[in-house]
């Protein structure tokens, strides 16, 4: 992350460091040099590579909800003796790659036989292109319950916006406990060790994430990370699948077009994520740390969140939650705001979409009512005026239905008026001023 003097480190391994008190200059490359040698992912690192790595595509991992949640997983609650092998388009470029897997959220050891990279064409594997990822030096990895693992760098030269395939084989019977659910990108599984079959023949698909959390690659002078810190508007329901029209995703591209150093976005929204509290995935103040503050040279992070505390109470979602006040989730966006500055990464706020009738006539109606609306305008209402947040970006403003403010324009609008489709979320790409990502006035 700029600024902090870590920039070095991946950020699998960042979470205990960024724990620790602010030292003098001296003290912070004692600190850095006494992790190089405790944290055994950061020493792997340094000497198999670079040692400056950057996050070019990300997938927030979530606990699987128990079965009285009313929402389907679409994925396999366990996988045996079976390959899986997940598409991931990046945002920038490197001539070397890592993968972080993560078992955050398992209750017993992931045992991962075997791991492969490569660069991928509508799912299969380009010739020549195909690498055995280690772990340590080993082919093989057994992850404890609640930790990351990141691979061992690979020579692979991957230019931006291509797509990898990232594939695992998985012996034993291994729980799906640790996810990304709203993928938006099919991945498929067989049976067996597969991971270096150029095309996997696949017995079923998904279109979730599973154990993936991120890719690195080699940091070219220069690189910066933004962060998209967000819930499904972010994650990119309603979007086509395989299409990456999510909108970091469009995003990504126009900082790529503008040119200049490159400039990762890492998508961290998750379906279904709230400001002040879990279900569909940890709060927004408790992964903060993990999913924004510990990624290597991220100077800037845009939150778009908290529709989800206004709409799922008194619904189907969360029946017997109360709705919180503006000022409640208000002061959970002054608690990230104050803990990005200390990191000196600058934070973006974007105004909460409209949400008139959302979900009406589903099993879910009830998201949206007038009083749930008066808390919205009065989120937007601090957003855009108060000067908290280091800048604004007003997807409220681009997306709403002008005869019908508080609709969601219905050229936009996926069907459920909640949620934007691909023109959609065009138009809120777009709309952004590169200007305020960067800090120029």
């Amino acid at each position: 992350m700029t600024g902090n003097g870590l920039t070095q480190i991946p950020s699998s391994t960042h979470r205990w460091i960024n724990q620790q008190p602010r030292r003098p200059v001296f003290g912070r490359v004692v600190a850095i040099v006494l992790a190089s040698v405790l944290v055994s992912p950061i020493a792997a690192a340094r000497a198999a590579g670079t040692g400056e790595w950057i996050g070019t595509w990300a997938a927030s991992p979530q606990p699987v909800w128990d079965a009285d949640f009313p929402i389907p997983t679409g994925f396999p609650r366990a996988l045996w003796n079976q390959t899986i092998r997940q598409i991931a388009t990046v945002s920038i470029g490197g001539k070397q790659v890592r993968i972080v897997l993560s078992n955050e959220y398992g209750t017993r050891p992931l045992v991962v036989g075997a791991a492969h990279v490569a660069v991928s064409d509508k799912g299969a594997i380009e010739a020549g292109s195909d690498r055995t990822l280690t772990f340590g030096g080993h082919a093989s990895i057994t992850i404890p319950p609640g930790a990351p693992a990141i691979s061992d760098p690979v020579d692979l030269t991957v230019a931006p916006f291509a797509s990898l395939a990232v594939s695992l084989f998985l012996p034993e019977v291994t729980p799906t406990t640790t996810t990304h659910w709203e993928g938006v990108q099919t991945a498929y599984i067989a049976a067996g060790n597969k991971v270096s079959d150029a095309d996997v023949k696949a017995d079923s698909t998904t279109v979730s994430r599973l154990f993936l959390s991120e890719i690195l690659v080699d940091a070219a002078p220069g690189a910066r990370a933004i962060v998209t810190f967000g819930d499904s508007i972010t994650d990119g329901n309603g979007s086509a699948v395989d299409a990456n029209h999510r909108w970091p995703d469009l995003l990504a591209r126009r900082l790529a077009k503008a040119g200049g150093a490159p400039v990762a976005v890492l998508n961290e929204g998750i379906s279904g994520a709230k400001v002040l509290s879990d279900r569909m995935g940890t709060n927004a103040l408790a992964r903060f740390d993990r999913d924004v503050l510990a990624q290597p040279h991220a100077d800037t992070v845009v939150v778009m969140m908290g529709i989800n505390d206004i709409g799922w109470p008194g619904c189907a979602l969360a029946l017997k939650d109360t709705v919180p006040t503006a000022d409640e989730i208000i002061d959970g966006y002054q608690q990230l705001i104050a803990r990005a500055h200390t990191h000196n990464m600058r934070i973006i706020g974007a105004t909460l979409t409209p949400f008139a009738d959302a979900f009406k006539g589903s099993p879910f109606e009830g998201y949206y009512t007038a009083d749930k609306e008066k808390v919205r305008v009065a989120v937007n209402t601090w957003i855009r005026s108060s000067g908290a947040f280091d800048g604004v970006i007003d997807f409220d403003e681009v997306t709403k239905d002008p005869k019908s403010p508080t609709h969601i324009l219905a050229t936009y609008d996926k069907g459920d008026h909640l949620h934007p489709q691909d023109d959609g979320y065009k138009a809120m790409a777009e709309s952004i001023d590169l200007a305020v990502l960067i800090g120029k006035k």
